[in-house]
């Protein structure tokens, strides 16, 4: 039987097929394999009685994309929500989803969520300034008003959306908003620190019907915010940031880092780039130096837990049960007899 994870929970995998919703553990062969598996997956079952709604997961099939953070698969888009206040919109962070989108080759919308609480125009025109030139289409919504709703749900329709955020912005009540029979959690912001507190524990796809009878699937995530690039190297950061990429064409240096290089054309070039998007880059660039210092001077490599024989993976075995061949034993018996 084949489907596809809608819920990750402790360790069980609720997973929807045609027979049904069904409640999944992971068989042991696919443990051993490291394979990572994500809410989204379409994967195989097996089970001694589908009746019972229970079953184990054999195999996970071919994936159309996938992001690491939140882990989630067969995506249509990432929906990047930040809030214009409460908490206050941190710029850097959203240039990190906006990047690890670009990484993943998924296109993301940008959300700016609380619009009721923005008195001035002032950080609206400052947005519209940096990411409208950059082609990323944006929306700006209040989940309390429902302003800006009926936009989001045509960019919703007929997709398989995540929603990804810090803790506070408002994920689960744009969710509540879109379907208010859904009745996510939500909380206040802590007045102590000013941030989200968080109410989502977990990835899972809401089915949603809108009024017009259309469809959406939407991945409502838990919030976060420690997103690194430590792992790229600093040569490839630029790639992730489209104002950049363009200018990188024509610089003086292949392995520039546009920070201090003489002939760089970024540096050339950086009243056109807006500050908050190159400090950004300059902040990422460092995380990516520290992972290529990690990686200089320490040895990162690991033996495969699987191997393919035959056009079938399988799992290797681990080497505290590996058994020594009887002509090791031999060798190593005789080893330095004959160097006497």
């Amino acid at each position: 039987m084949k489907g596809q994870i809608f819920k990750i929970h402790s360790d069980f995998y609720y997973t929807n097929t045609d027979e049904g919703v069904f409640e999944c553990k992971v068989r042991e062969i696919l443990k051993k394999q490291r394979e990572q598996i994500f809410v989204g997956d379409y994967v195989e079952l097996e089970g001694e009685n589908f009746d019972s709604k229970q079953a184990f997961i054999v195999k996970i099939l071919p994936r159309k994309n996938f992001i690491t953070k939140p882990k989630v698969a067969n995506i249509d888009r990432v929906i990047i929500v930040s809030a214009i206040k409460e908490p206050e919109l941190d710029f850097e962070q959203l240039n990190r989803y906006l990047c690890f989108c670009e990484y993943f080759k998924i296109k993301p919308v940008l959300c700016f969520n609380k619009n009721d609480l923005c008195k001035t125009s002032e950080v609206l025109e400052k947005i519209k300034n940096i990411y409208e030139p950059l082609g990323y289409e944006a929306v700006f919504t209040s989940a309390l008003n429902k302003n800006g709703i009926n936009e989001l749900e045509n960019i919703l329709a007929g997709n398989t959306t995540v929603l990804c955020g810090a803790s506070g912005v408002g994920k689960s009540s744009i969710a509540n908003a879109l379907n208010s029979n859904l009745n996510l959690k939500t909380k206040p912001i802590s007045e102590k620190t000013g941030r989200g507190t968080h109410t989502t524990r977990h990835c899972e796809i809401i089915e949603l019907e809108f009024m017009d009878n259309r469809t959406a699937r939407l991945v409502d995530t838990p919030g976060f915010s420690h997103l690194k690039f430590d792992f790229l190297m600093p040569a490839e950061i630029g790639k992730l940031f489209p104002e950049i990429c363009e200018l990188e064409k024509d610089c003086k240096f292949k392995d520039c880092l546009h920070i201090s290089e003489v002939g760089c054309n970024i540096i050339r070039n950086k009243e056109n780039i807006d500050s908050t998007r190159y400090d950004s880059y300059l902040k990422f660039v460092n995380e990516a130096k520290e992972y290529k210092n990690k990686v200089t001077y320490s040895g990162t490599k690991t033996e495969s837990s699987s191997k393919v024989v035959h056009n079938k993976t399988l799992t290797k075995i681990s080497s505290k049960k590996r058994v020594t061949s009887r002509r090791k034993e031999t060798q190593d018996t005789h080893k330095g007899k004959y160097d006497e």
